[in-house]
């Protein structure tokens, strides 16, 4: 009697635990699938319709309300990319992605180069895409990890399937940091030099590409020494490039 007794305990906990680990599997399988489901049709909503804020602009808006040195500040305005001037697109091509209109979201040279630069070097440079750029700031955050690196690869992957690249452009166009509260070409182009995105002059376009990778740190309307080289690099790259067309 006492073994029939302990048999039936046993079993019991055998089968709670497999229903417990059960449910648990369960949930895990639903929320992977709802994942999935729910990154892909927002990345077919902004394929027509406009992000109107990103997690970065959330944060950093957070931290200026606690911080005693920065001033609350949000500054964007969309355009589309008609109304942007070929020289700022020429631009980031030039700084930030070569091979922009060739590849399919990843650059595996500049990978390379960057990995081995960050072997020997002491600050990190990045080898990102201007689609992982825009993948980065639409949909994740900003702090460095290797989860954000995963879902970056990830979105990249769904923005380069579902969007063309004059798309991918003008999101990273019009969400890109460039300044602390400051996004998107046009507002930065008002900011820094009193006009609009479509009458930026060539110059002014190096620069404000120049500022990408330490937007928080550098000035394009006062730069310095090293960004006027860097800007002057910029130029001599976008004369390379010529005017950047889109396939319609």
């Amino acid at each position: 009697m006492v073994n029939e007794k302990t048999a039936t305990k046993r079993k019991t906990k055998k089968t709670k635990k497999k229903g417990f680990w059960g449910k648990l599997w369960k949930v895990i399988w639903v929320t992977t699938l709802c994942f999935f489901a729910f990154s892909i049709f927002m990345t077919i909503v902004y394929r027509f319709i406009n992000p109107p804020i990103t997690i970065l602009m959330v944060q950093r808006t957070i931290e200026q309300t606690f911080s005693s040195k920065r001033e609350v500040r949000l500054e964007k305005d969309w355009v589309d990319i008609d109304d942007i001037n070929n020289n700022m697109i020429r631009a980031v091509v030039a700084s930030e992605d070569n091979m922009f209109l060739k590849h399919n979201g990843f650059d595996t040279q500049a990978i390379e180069r960057a990995i081995e630069y960050n072997k020997r070097g002491k600050k990190i440079r990045g080898g990102s895409t201007i689609s992982q750029q825009t993948a980065k700031n639409v949909f994740l955050w900003n702090r460095r990890s290797w989860i954000r690196k995963g879902l970056e690869t990830y979105y990249t992957i769904l923005i380069e399937f579902f969007w063309p690249k004059e798309r991918i452009m003008e999101v990273y166009l019009n969400v890109i940091e460039f300044g602390d509260g400051i996004y998107g070409v046009e507002a930065a182009a008002n900011h820094y030099f009193g006009k609009s995105a479509k009458k930026l002059t060539k110059r002014e376009s190096a620069l404000l590409a120049s500022v990408l990778p330490s937007p928080l740190k550098r000035n394009a309307a006062h730069p310095t020494p090293y960004l006027n080289a860097r800007a002057n690099r910029v130029m001599y790259m976008m004369d390379k490039h010529g005017r950047i067309r889109f396939k319609k």
